[in-house]
């Protein structure tokens, strides 16, 4: 056994994550991942792209949730046939690193790169950008997460760069590219514009002035405009003021004193400034368009020169919205996108103006161009600009706000809007593609796809892919001084050419110096612009960079693109999502990918966002280190981000997982290890698996129900892999492992132990064993660490082949099994279904009258819908309710009448809500009014028609109800089934009950001692006071106490010399104190007059004086097993006849005896040998040598038992005299067997008969009688009272 499976220790918590660690020390051993890949590398391709994270901070739940998302994906496509390449990349250039270096040198502006020199920055940044990569390796290995570090990809590899000037070069040869200024969001901390969709990553509910400036009016005395902001910051700036020119406008006189003037501004947005219509007076009222062209005096005189190009007048645009501010918009059109295009459109501003009216820098600080507050950052500049303004009674109100505003996403300061001058790709253009490309995808959830994403792309800008920063891919544009002449490189070897220099790296200090002859005669060489692509750029180009495309590899990309499956973040939409569709789009019109999952976001428990200043919420690695990484994996893919939406990240439902799901699932495990081990050593032959050819010879309903139920898992489970549906697979995976651990091992475990005999254990073990290993191979892209921990384990009863040729050194090596057709019954998952019901009714029932599963109860009553198909369901499963409910009777019943219980129907609003919109109350009032004939006849037809509306089946919700008719019974029901409890006590049954409860105390106290099924041991039972109620229980089921712990029990106390103690407890058992002690070995009584069991034989009951008295007419022995009983007993005592009837031998040889004593106990028939007197017997023996006397079968190799004898039969017999036959034959009948097993039934006794002395089966049943002369009839039911008696038939 040792060289097979290893005992499985008891579970617990740290359990999982030693475990695991274990698993990753075999992965390594193997180079399980590598040696994957190198297996697969001749199947179809399935090509996956990860996207590169910063290598700047450490992985957070977000990564982890998509890291395991990926790795199930991926996991899953490999273990289904294809080839899945997983190359890790980083992203290694742009803000994240830039701004480390920033803070940590001091740095706060260009100046201070420039005066460090762009090399040695370069090499700074280069030092940092890996300066997590070993600790992400650490942790995604610890996650279970297969991908290939050694082969990765990084943003700063030359190779990689090198693809990017190719795809940017793709785009300017199509004219996609172009130079513009354009406002745009602007980090002043790190001093570079953002996307429009890097600026929505990052909004904060921030607080802000709230200003209402006047701007007077030129030629109307004492009347002024008045516009709204929120940025003071940009009046220095103001060339305009804007209106919507169809929309109503008022000028009022103010009659409060803090607001006296002469106002205009529009009629809707007066609340702005007053508060109520009494303190203002409404003079004029005209539409917008009549204030286009009126000129006002502006705020500074700044730039009061521009008044000649038209500024400092009202214009008109139906940007102007009447939600907020005062209808009147001030326009800075540098500092505003709208502001931009008016002012554009109206000639005060050009896009290539020589002299923009831009007074702010790049580090964010008012220019000289704004004397009064040069040199302070814009923010800061706020309070000082309101002052001044206040001094100059400017201000009309001064309040602040509370709204949400855009932060840098890396620096998480707040942004500005900025025109700048940038490097553009027409993405507005391309609309149209971009939806249609969209379109040839598929998302999950659906509707980010349908909603988010169409709608971003619907409003796509232009997309600005410069940055002036320095770490970073240069873009390849090498121009004149006035952008006559640009050159666009595509390549290293392009670049080698053009310049006459060899070119090893493509960073800026390395290629900024390097400078192309101009094609125009005497003009001096070009030079390559300043910026670098935005890193952005370098994620969407990665499908192509990461390959070396087109320069390596070609062939291989062409056949693989689109990728078949990607996966990230939902805020990717706007990012990385995003721009690989734009640039697949633009270079080849067709989208980058087939597949997308796109996952919500991890909140901390609370619901705010996880922040490690706030410390709210657990660190991963600890997570891992307490309940391992597969209880995280399979919480993250069982929650709703995989659905797309948020996770409030609870560390309870890790743990809560943990307990529901992993410990279960490894009990069972572990106890099929048990299970074979015994059946290993008890039946001296190997257990071994055959595959497919070990599956489905079970004609056992529940083996062929959990074999069913497996089999449309595995349909599900490929059904929903296929649609990227992981949120359906994971709730599917959870009900499997409670259906075979509360269900399937629950009510089968004494099959499993034997109980039932060699073919039928066997045939239990076969299905346990090919349930697990399919849930093994099914569950292992989800929870790769205990799937391997048990496959290592299981793979060694397994024959070899049953998993083909190839190598099995991993259950990740290994195929996901496919359904079998052949062993789905849905007849048979229904009738388990309706099961489950029933006990979980009947279980309510006893909880909630606080009736424990100990203490049998007399009768359950099913009540169900279905007719006679329904009734022989729970027939053939009345062994398994019984059982479960502890009940003496199952009576099934579809007379709903006869026990008090009628139908009820209500409405499915789920179903019927949308349909019958308005009509749904009056159709639900019908429906709950129906009569119970009325829904019986309802069902019968399969439809109603109520209301002008036709209810099918699944629209109408049938409910149980009871009168409480039928005495003494207790009901709960739901729609398939309605149980009655009958809760009437019973002396025996309450007796019972109180023998389970001492059944209970030696089970605890076994597992206390951890002791397996194998280990021989024999338990102590001693009541503290012998007249007690628990005394007399022990006494009196004693047998009942044996039989259902398995365990030889003796009465009495313990007392020191009679065995080697194991462990020893007192526990209270209903006022009592039981003590118990539990010994090493089968022992002895103190006589030594038994063995094992310590079954002393049973004496003969008195008989009545009418009867002959005497032994056995027939020969007989007694037997004792030295070892542990099956079929349902733990009896160690029976008797066996000879002859009978007399002269007629049944047995002739002791082989023969030891068959038919295996016939009775269902000991393993490998090793048993007969003993008699400590001596073997000779398998010829002849049987009438051992007339008499009592013998001892043992299969131990090496065990000779002890010596024990009897004088009279162990077994309760009769004697029957047939004077009825011609020869008048005299026979026996054993009323008990094995000893204390039952007395036979009077169907047994009838057959027995008939057989014993040649009676026709098909006449009436023989009578029995108390003499010779047959007057004294004997019923039947007194059998027991005359044992050892003569009977007459």
């Amino acid at each position: 056994m040792g060289e097979r499976l290893q005992s499985v220790p008891e579970v617990d918590q740290k359990t999982f994550s030693n475990e695991e660690e274990k698993v990753l020390e075999l992965w390594n051993k193997l180079d399980a991942f590598h040696s994957s890949l190198k297996q697969s590398k001749d199947r179809p391709r399935f090509t996956f792209y990860d996207g590169p994270p910063f290598a700047t901070g450490l992985p957070h739940y977000g990564h982890i949730l998509a890291g395991t998302i990926k790795d199930v994906v991926t996991r899953w496509a490999h273990q289904n046939g294809y080839h899945v390449e997983r190359r890790f990349g980083w992203d290694t250039h742009g803000l994240p690193v830039e701004y480390e270096i920033d803070k940590t040198h001091g740095i706060t502006g260009p100046e201070d790169v420039a005066a460090m020199g762009i090399k040695q920055y370069n090499e700074l940044c280069r030092g940092i950008v890996s300066r997590y990569a070993s600790e992400w390796e650490q942790v995604i290995t610890r996650l279970g997460r297969w991908i290939d570090f050694r082969n990765d990809y990084k943003t700063l590899y030359p190779w990689f760069m090198e693809s990017v000037w190719w795809v940017f070069a793709q785009l300017y040869q199509k004219g996609l590219v172009y130079r513009g200024f354009k406002v745009m969001p602007f980090s002043t901390a790190c001093s570079t514009p953002l996307s429009n969709f890097e600026a929505g990553q990052n909004y904060k509910d921030t607080q802000d002035p709230s200003v209402v400036a006047s701007f007077p009016v030129v030629g109307q005395e004492g009347v002024a405009l008045v516009a709204w902001t929120t940025t003071p910051w940009t009046l220095p700036s103001n060339l305009a003021l804007c209106v919507n020119p169809e929309l109503d406008y008022v000028k009022v006189q103010g009659k409060t004193e803090e607001r006296p003037g002469i106002y205009i501004m529009m009629e809707a947005r007066l609340c702005q400034v007053f508060k109520s219509e009494g303190q203002y007076e409404v003079l004029e009222k005209f539409k917008g368009r009549e204030l286009e062209g009126m000129r006002y005096q502006p705020l500074f005189d700044y730039f009061q020169h521009r008044g000649s190009r038209g500024a400092f007048r009202v214009l008109c645009d139906g940007y102007v919205s009447s939600e907020s501010g005062t209808g009147v918009v001030h326009q800075a059109p540098y500092f505003g996108e709208d502001d931009f295009r008016v002012c554009l459109g109206y000639g005060i501003i050009d896009r290539d103006d020589e002299e923009p009216i831009c007074p702010v820098d790049d580090a964010g600080r008012f220019t000289p161009a704004v004397r009064d507050f040069q040199g302070k950052h814009v923010k800061e500049a706020d309070p000082a600009i309101l002052k001044e303004l206040q001094t100059r009674g400017r201000i009309v109100v001064a309040e602040t706000v509370y709204h949400s505003y855009p932060f840098c996403w890396r620096s998480d300061t707040p942004l500005i809007y900025r025109a700048v001058p940038s490097w553009f790709i027409r993405v507005e253009q391309m609309q149209d593609k971009l939806l249609e490309a969209n379109e040839k995808t598929y998302w999950v959830p659906g509707f980010v796809k349908e909603k988010r994403f169409a709608n971003w792309l619907r409003e796509a800008r232009d997309w600005a892919v410069s940055r002036k920063r320095y770490w970073g891919t240069p873009i390849p544009l090498w121009t004149s001084e006035d952008f006559s002449e640009v050159v666009c490189v595509s390549s290293v070897e392009e670049l080698e050419r053009l310049t006459g220099q060899k070119v090893t790296d493509l960073h800026r200090d390395n290629i900024d110096h390097l400078t192309i002859p101009s094609a125009r005669p005497g003009q001096p060489p070009l030079k390559r612009v300043p910026e670098v692509f935005d890193c952005w750029f370098e994620s969407g180009s990665m499908p192509y960079a990461q390959v070396h495309y087109p320069f390596e590899r070609r062939r291989e990309f062409e056949d693989c693109f689109p990728a078949d499956f990607i996966a990230e973040g939902i805020d990717q939409t706007r990012g990385w999502f995003y721009t690989l569709l734009v640039l697949s789009t633009a270079l080849f019109g067709k989208p980058p990918f087939k597949n997308l999952i796109a996952n919500g976001l991890v909140l901390a428990e609370d619901g705010q966002k996880m922040s490690k200043r706030k410390k709210n919420y657990p660190d991963p690695m600890e997570i891992v280190q307490e309940y391992g990484a597969d209880a995280l994996r399979l919480y993250l893919t069982n929650s709703p981000a995989v659905r797309g939406d948020n996770l409030r990240f609870k560390k309870s439902e890790v743990f809560g997982l943990l307990k529901e799901v992993f410990v279960p699932w490894l009990n069972a495990y572990r106890f099929f290890v048990q299970q074979v081990e015994r059946y290993e050593k008890e039946e001296g032959e190997s257990f071994w698996f055959k595959g497919e050819a070990s599956v489905g010879r079970s004609t056992n309903v529940m083996d062929r129900w959990i074999l069913s139920f497996t089999q449309s898992l595995l349909a599900a489970v490929h059904r929903e892999m296929n649609a990227y549906r992981l949120y359906n697979v994971t709730p599917r995976l959870v009900k499997f492992v409670d259906n075979l651990t509360n269900w399937y091992v629950r009510f089968n475990r004494r099959r499993l132990k034997g109980d039932g005999g060699r073919e039928d254990c066997l045939r239990a073990l076969e299905t346990l064993c090919a349930v697990l290993l399919s849930m093994i191979r099914v569950m292992a892209p989800f929870t790769p660490f205990i799937t391997e921990t048990m496959y290592q384990n299981i793979k060694n009863v397994v024959e070899p082949g049953a998993f083909g040729q190839g190598d099995t050194g991993s259950v990740h090596y290994l195929s996901v099994p496919q359904p079998i057709e052949a062993l789905i019954s849905p007849a048979t998952e229904a009738s388990v279904t309706l099961l489950q019901s029933v006990v979980e009714l009947g279980r309510y029932l006893r909880d909630r009258h606080n009736l424990p599963l100990k203490y049998p109860l007399q009768e359950v009553v099913v009540v169900v819908q279905g007719g006679e198909s329904a009734l022989h369901s729970l027939l053939s499963l009345e062994d398994y309710i019984k059982e479960e409910l502890n009940v003496r009777c199952l009576t099934t019943s579809t007379d709903r009448s006869r026990y008090g219980v009628t139908l009820t129907a209500d409405i499915n609003f789920r179903s019927l809500g949308a349909r019958l919109k308005g009509d749904v109350k009056a159709v639900q009032r019908v429906v709950c009014g129906l009569s119970d004939a009325e829904v019986q006849g309802m069902l019968e037809r399969g439809s109603l028609d109520v209301l002008g509306h036709t209810l099918l089946p699944d629209d109408v919700v049938v409910k149980y109800g009871f009168t409480g008719k039928g005495g003494h019974y207790e009901a709960h029901a739901d729609q398939s089934a309605l149980v009655l409890l009958d809760t009437t006590p019973s002396e025996e049954l309450l007796a019972e009950g109180l023998a389970r409860e001492v059944v209970n105390r030696i089970q605890r106290l076994r597992k206390k001692a951890r002791l397996v099924p194998t280990d021989e041991v024999t338990v102590w039972l001693a009541v503290d006071d012998p007249k007690s109620q628990l005394a007399l229980i022990v006494d009196s089921h004693k047998q009942f106490i044996e039989t259902t712990s398995r365990t030889p029990c003796r009465l009495g106390k313990f007392e020191a010399g009679m065995g080697e103690v194991v462990i020893q407890d007192d526990c209270p058992v209903k006022e009592s104190m039981l003590n118990l002690t539990i010994t090493r070995g089968f022992q002895e009584s103190k006589s030594g007059a038994t063995l094992d069991s310590g079954m002393t034989p049973v004496t003969a009951a008195p008989t009545t004086a009418a009867v002959v008295k005497g032994g056995p007419v027939c020969p007989w022995v007694n037997v004792v097993l030295d070892g542990t009983p099956r079929h349902g007993t733990a009896s160690c005592s029976a008797t066996l006849l000879l002859e009978n009837p007399v002269g007629h031998p049944v047995v002739t040889s002791t082989a023969q005896l030891l068959e038919e004593a295996r016939s009775v106990f269902g000991f393993p028939a490998g090793q048993a040998r007969l003993f008699v007197e400590r001596q073997p017997l000779s398998p010829n023996a002849p049987a009438t040598t051992v007339a008499g006397k009592t013998l001892v079968i043992t299969y131990g190799r090496e065990k000779v038992p002890a010596a024990t004898s009897a004088l009279k039969p162990y077994s309760r017999y009769i004697n029957v005299e047939c004077g009825g036959s011609s020869n008048g034959l005299r026979g026996c009948v054993l009323l008990e067997n094995p000893c204390g097993g039952g007395l036979v039934s009077q169907h047994a006794l009838t057959a027995l008969l008939q057989k014993i002395f040649n009676l026709h089966s098909n006449t009436a049943p023989p009578s029995l009688f108390a003499d010779k002369a047959k007057k004294s009839a004997l019923s039947l039911d007194a059998l027991a009272r005359l044992s050892g008696s003569t009977v007459y038939v």
